[in-house]
């Protein structure tokens, strides 16, 4: 683990697993962490929750205070239970209903988060890109369009791009400041059209990454998603950023680099999966410097190695 003197700020944006994963190491280095998290799920309790209850997704937000948090091991699975049974309650994460409660108890969803934060002692802050929930929508390549951030891997078409609405969604402006002040910013791991492209797509935001001082580092994925990166390299992954977003957004691209068991990839092929080629010629003709290492653990499922990857984060922040 690398400290240093001086402690840096660092911006993470993304959502989902990845994210949380890679959090988790970097709570270890002595960083000011702020984490910007998606607002675009719209699938299972955080669908319901934001539905009935007029309030952005709450499940992103929940699993990055978990991954924060410096409580008893207990308390954070307390905070990830799902409920199995009960007429309402099944499919409910305990830590959506919380949060719901929280921004009904203080009401605003911002000021709840920050609340949870202080209880569970998380080490930095937790920012979603805006107060409201917003609308993802994807064009397909056919020219059809798919509303909902998870109907887009559902619909089997090859994705063109992505769009949100409001289109003029405003910010946190909480997460410009964090913006105008990083010393570094992270953007990934997670889905690329669900999960990463949605923040930056807020307009402000994308304004504040491009003309922040800080060094810019974008995290590929391990493995691509079926119905939204197949066959994806890493090349692939950056162009659909410049695409969406403009070019010259980053200085360093993290890639993995190594053999995964073949048990392993039958598992993922078998839904759809593969793991992201490093095509690093084709990344290097953006100027970007790229960082290769041995970056994944494996368990049930192939993870970043959250230790391997935070140091390489620090050594950059140095």
């Amino acid at each position: 683990m690398t400290q240093t003197g001086e402690q840096r700020n660092i911006v993470v944006i993304g959502g989902g697993t990845g994210l949380s994963v890679m959090l988790r190491g970097l709570k270890q280095h002595n960083f000011d962490i702020s984490a910007i998290v998606t607002v675009a799920d719209d699938g299972g309790s955080s669908g319901r929750l934001r539905s009935e209850m007029k309030i952005p997704p709450p499940g992103d937000i929940r699993n990055v205070i978990s991954a924060l948090a410096d409580v008893e091991p207990m308390m954070s699975q307390l905070l990830q239970y799902r409920f199995k049974n009960g007429n309402g309650l099944s499919g409910h994460s305990l830590g959506n209903l919380i949060l719901a409660a929280m921004n009904d108890i203080t009401g605003d969803f911002v000021t709840g988060i920050k609340q949870l934060s202080r209880v569970f002692a998380v080490k930095g802050r937790v920012l979603p890109a805006a107060n409201q929930a917003m609308v993802l929508k994807a064009e397909m390549v056919d020219g059809t369009i798919v509303e909902g951030e998870s109907n887009i891997p559902k619909a089997g078409k090859k994705i063109k791009r992505v769009f949100i609405e409001p289109a003029d969604l405003e910010p946190l402006q909480e997460a410009l400041d964090v913006l105008h002040e990083a010393d570094g910013i992270v953007i990934g791991p997670g889905s690329l059209y669900t999960s990463i492209l949605p923040n930056l797509m807020v307009p402000k935001i994308a304004s504040a990454v491009k003309n922040s001082k800080a060094k810019k580092i974008f995290v590929c994925n391990v493995m691509t998603q079926p119905g939204e990166t197949d066959n994806y390299t890493v090349s692939h992954h950056v162009n659909a950023v410049h695409e969406h977003i403009g070019s010259s957004l980053f200085d360093y691209v993290i890639v993995n680099e190594g053999n995964v068991s073949s048990d392993i990839l039958h598992q993922y092929e078998a839904k759809g999966s593969s793991v992201v080629q490093v095509d690093e010629d084709a990344v290097r003709s953006t100027t970007y410097k790229v960082i290769s290492d041995r970056l994944i653990n494996v368990q049930t499922y192939l993870r970043h190695d959250a230790e391997k990857l935070s140091e390489h984060i620090a050594q950059l922040l140095l």
